[in-house]
């Protein structure tokens, strides 16, 4: 059945035994063809939601619906179009990457061919008889998404894929997603806490905290979000003087030897300049400081603590 949205969930909740309720009311939409970044600190829920749409847990409460079926009623159908990598990496360290694959090839029951393929595809086509041991750990991650791409997923669900790495395997790994989503296709939904590694591969963004959804959407429109928070900083010969000439005009806070109010446009910024200015201050700075994706995270979650 045809649809655009790939992954749908509507009012998911989940608690376990200790009767703490990890998942409050999470509904997400995951479309087709996105690279989907599932944020939120450690703790926030992204794994129970990845292993209920997996079926690594029994649901509760709510509805989950991938590929436009019921979970429930389809799961068999609904797994072989999925590939996962969720927590840490599955690999026999004592075979090369090929030898791992086709151990998975028989399991998936796909042609020969896939293992070069894959092996091509995730940039381990060289490594010949190396051991997986051998592998630094970027190599390591990049041939358990081969795995995970071992039956041509039409979704791939990756948990903290760049946990761990170091900057080479982070880039190598992000670089590996965006080829997958823009060159075949695959739509990605990958969970993290690192907020601006997202930013750098994310077409769309949910933000998850204590369980509930606080945000969902494109990336531009939590870049909008983020712009609209812009702020601007001015640093002066008398920041007290300044503060009060702006004050009625302006919301002002005063923060590490700079004020700080929201930023408006160009023109706006040249009026306070010529402002002071007039008024005998000498003004050493004046720019906008844009909140970065980092700070807004802190922005809304804060707001629902």
């Amino acid at each position: 059945m045809a649809t655009s949205t790939v992954v749908k969930t509507s009012h998911l909740s989940y608690s376990f035994r200790s009767g703490f309720k990890t998942l409050n009311d999470v509904s997400l939409e995951v479309p087709q063809g996105s690279v989907y970044g599932f944020l939120g600190p450690n703790g926030a829920g992204k794994t129970t939601t990845l292993r209920l749409l997996l079926g690594l847990l029994k649901n509760q409460e709510g509805t989950l619906e991938l590929f436009g079926q019921q979970f429930s009623t389809h799961r068999l159908e609904i797994l072989r179009r999925l590939g996962s990598l969720i927590e840490q990496p599955s690999l026999y360290l004592h075979l090369s990457a090929k030898e791992n694959l086709e151990i998975y090839r028989l399991i998936y029951k796909t042609s020969k061919k896939r293992v070069d393929e894959v092996l091509a595809l995730v940039g381990l086509a060289d490594t010949g008889k190396k051991k997986a041991r051998q592998f630094s750990l970027g190599m390591r991650q990049r041939l358990s998404i081969a795995i995970a791409l071992m039956n041509q997923p039409q979704l791939l669900i990756l948990d903290e894929p760049t946990n761990g790495l170091d900057p080479n395997g982070i880039i190598e790994t992000r670089e590996l997603i965006k080829k997958l989503n823009k060159e075949h296709g695959t739509t990605v939904m990958v969970s993290s806490h690192i907020l601006n590694e997202i930013e750098k591969m994310a077409t769309h963004v949910g933000i998850i905290h204590k369980g509930k959804m606080l945000f969902q959407g494109p990336l531009q429109e939590l870049q909008q979000m983020k712009t609209s928070q812009s702020m601007l900083e001015i640093e002066t010969s008398n920041n007290s003087l300044a503060a009060q000439l702006l004050l009625p005009q302006y919301r002002v806070q005063e923060q590490e030897g700079l004020l700080v109010l929201p930023y408006g446009d160009k023109q706006e910024t040249a009026r306070i300049n010529q402002l002071l200015v007039n008024q005998g201050l000498d003004v050493y700075a004046i720019h906008p400081r844009q909140s970065d994706l980092e700070q807004l995270f802190i922005d809304i979650t804060s707001d629902n603590i």
